[in-house]
């Protein structure tokens, strides 16, 4: 029995020692984050007790891992031979690495399920015969720079990483030393808006900061960071990013530059896309002349000290907050977020963005939760005659444009977001040429698109099923066709395209707010035979929706100064139904089929008119309590 002195730890180590066997040893204990690490001098003998792994995981109720202490296990050189000899041949294995501090030997491998084996049995084998704990990575389909960046730096940092570990597990394990009696949320953006989504969770132990994004089209308005319930800014417990667009991750990076330290909480796809978006909106800032608001470093000091969760697993990340990441449908990675706080004292839903339906590339999204009390709501299409065309329908207008277009001679250029959009707009384009509904040609991918594409397919586990198992056969992989061409000779290379043969064109920015689809304006849109193709939200303030409305004369320097003018004559189409936002019909069913439904809903990422009218159709429809709060309100639930 432990004593009334003992931590929180010591009780748990105290718990180990009595559900394992007497012939198993137990070095250290300690908290990596959210999970419970057993350093063993028998490690083998662990492997071979199958399901005691699991037994203790519900004794203790963490996540363990079981490492074994250092001295214990087989050299690397013996080691090597014999992990080789146990892994099939088919599993396409890439790299070797053992990691001698910690007792891992990370294996990646183009079939990991392979590594893996039936139930974990190939695991379980590995570390039986050399004593070394397998950690395993795909390695993409399509080589990713970014992939391969983010795994290198935090191998690079894998000391470092662990000792932040086991300081947050300290933190995350600490008995806490206030009692539940209330739970707070504040909104810091994204509200009667869409843009700069941020919100504080507080409670009267914890402060937590969710999403921290930038404001498309309106630089300088950025979360208010700055109000007392944010602050100290060093002192939150966590943060929690539910996806990689920069409305919701780009200034996240900022908190880090204010003396954050702590966690950030996402899934492994959301990690890498964050990365790359971040760099990527560095780089734009800079070569438009504005003054980044953080460094490239901050950036790596928040990829160190990400901790990443996959869909469903219930994580400890405060001593009275468990957070559960559900699928939203929206865009690789994207996250529903429940948050469980106390002893089931209150139940808060963040949706993120969500898609409510199937797309081609993803599974609709998950609504069915343990307990709900309050749901926190995007509402981008919130208003009431905000539906969108079927998809079916939406690929037939966009076919039938691209043909019209080609038939004139003309190409098509489709501004998209580099994550998401694209790759869904390229699954429809892929399949129509292969199908004959369109003429075969060149589809050209210009900015961070095909990078993008990369990490899709080094994560098919986050796609759907069907499409999964098209990417894990190299025949079969459609972001692989021969028409996806990569834009990558700069201005020259665009010149040439744009006065050679029809074809079309994917390029970023998504909003018309810079980057390379300036420069197909400008080469394009003097010409009546081209089509520009809207395909996603043109928030208000950007160049998109002033286009998208009827705008023709533009100011346009690369500078961002309005003393040049472009006049833009190609035509202007919409096509809706690729958007990864529900319009108001799956907003409206994400709330009547989730369970249990919740108490009262905050209605919030949407402009004034959306947040408004959805907040009111909901309270009508399903008799809860809504609200359309404004920037910088707190809620508070007893």
């Amino acid at each position: 029995m432990s004593s009334d002195d003992d931590s929180p730890l010591d009780t748990v180590r105290a718990q180990v020692e009595s559900e394992i066997p007497d012939d198993l040893n137990v070095s250290r204990v300690t908290y990596e984050g959210p999970e419970l690490v057993i350093y063993t001098e028998t490690p083998r003998k662990f492997a071979e007790r199958e399901g005691l792994i699991g037994t203790l995981a519900s004794t203790v109720r963490k996540r363990i891992t079981v490492r074994p202490a250092a001295g214990t296990q087989a050299s690397p050189a013996e080691a090597k031979p014999q992990i080789l000899d146990l892994i099939p041949e088919d599993a396409g294995i890439t790299n070797l690495q053992f990691y001698p501090t910690t007792g891992e030997v990370l294996i990646e491998a183009e079939k990991p399920g392979l590594v893996i084996g039936r139930r974990a049995s190939t695991l379980r084998e590995i570390t039986q015969k050399v004593g070394w704990t397998p950690e395993v990575l795909r390695t993409p389909p399509m080589e990713s720079s970014t992939v391969d960046n983010v795994r290198n730096f935090l191998i690079e940092e894998r000391d470092e990483r662990r000792e932040f570990l086991e300081r947050v597990g300290d933190q995350i394990h600490r008995e806490p030393t206030h009692d539940t009696e209330w739970v707070r949320v504040t909104t810091l953006g994204c509200c009667r808006e869409v843009g700069r989504a941020s919100f504080i969770l507080s409670t009267p132990e914890t402060r937590i900061l969710i999403d921290c994004g930038d404001k498309p089209g309106a630089e300088g308005e950025v979360p208010y960071l700055q109000i007392p319930e944010a602050n100290p800014i060093p002192d939150l417990d966590a943060v929690v990013l539910t996806h990689a667009h920069l409305d919701h991750s780009a200034l996240l990076p900022l908190l880090f530059k204010y003396g954050y330290d702590g966690p950030v909480y996402t899934t492994q796809a959301t990690r890498d896309l964050m990365g790359l978006l971040q760099l990527d909106y560095l780089d734009v800032a800079a070569k438009e002349g504005r003054t980044p608001p953080y460094e490239s470093a901050m950036v790596r000091k928040e990829l160190k000290h990400t901790i990443t969760v996959d869909y469903g697993n219930v994580t400890d990340i405060a001593p009275d907050i468990k957070l559960t990441f559900h699928n939203a449908g929206h865009i690789l990675g994207s996250a529903v977020a429940h948050f469980h706080v106390g002893e089931g004292f209150h139940n808060v839903v963040f949706s993120g963005d969500v898609h409510y339906t199937d797309t081609r590339l993803f599974n609709g999204a998950s609504n069915d939760f343990p307990r709900v009390e309050t749901l926190i709501m995007e509402s981008t299409y919130g208003r009431r005659n905000d539906y969108q065309t079927d998809q079916e329908d939406s690929e037939r207008k966009l076919i039938q444009l691209i043909n019209d277009t080609y038939e004139q001679d003309g190409t098509v250029v489709i501004p998209a977001f580099a994550v998401g959009r694209s790759q869904e707009l390229m699954l429809v384009l892929e399949e129509a040429m292969r199908e004959g509904k369109l003429p075969t040609m060149p589809i050209y991918l210009d900015g961070m698109i095909r990078e993008a594409t990369a990490i899709h397919t080094a994560y098919p586990e986050f796609l759907r099923d069907g499409l999964r198992q098209r990417i894990l056969h190299d025949d079969e992989n459609p972001f692989l066709a021969d028409q996806f061409q990569q834009v990558d000779g700069g201005q020259e290379m665009r010149e040439d395209i744009a006065g050679g043969e029809p074809c079309i064109i994917l390029s970023t920015s998504g909003m018309v707010t810079g980057g390379p689809i300036m420069s197909w304006l400008e080469l394009l849109g003097g010409d009546p035979k081209n089509t520009l193709v809207f395909v996603g939200y043109q928030a208000q303030g950007t160049l998109g929706r002033r286009i998208q409305s009827g705008r023709r004369e533009i100011p346009f320097s690369d500078r961002g100064s309005r003393s040049e003018q472009l006049t833009l004559r190609f035509d202007v189409e919409s096509v809706s139904g690729f958007s990864g936002h529900a319009d108001r019909n799956g907003l409206e069913k994400f709330v009547e089929t989730m369970h249990p439904r919740p108490e009262e809903i905050l209605c919030v990422h949407g402009d004034e008119s959306s947040t408004d009218q959805l907040s009111s159709g909901l309270y009508q429809k399903f008799d809860v309590r809504t609200y359309a709060p404004k920037n910088m309100e707190t809620f508070r639930f007893d």
